[in-house]
């Protein structure tokens, strides 16, 4: 485990029962959903390099803005 994670439950532990149990969910869901990611990704990598080809062609079209620009 890593000093970040483990001081993460650390401060975690201090919570009530409830909020515990809340952080659990939240952090299981997050957890369920990365898996599902991954595998998604894993199921259908050209899919993913198709999407990326597409970005790049419409940034390169000048259709795209910075981040920093968008409001």
């Amino acid at each position: 485990m890593t000093k970040a994670l483990n001081k993460a439950f650390e401060a975690a532990a201090r919570l009530s029962e409830s909020a515990q149990d809340e952080l659990a969910s939240a952090i299981l869901a997050e957890i369920e959903a990365e898996e599902r990611f991954d595998a998604s990704i894993e199921a259908s990598p050209n899919k993913l390099e198709g999407l990326a080809d597409e970005a790049l062609a419409e940034h390169r079209a000048g259709r795209s803005e910075s981040l920093d620009d968008a409001s």
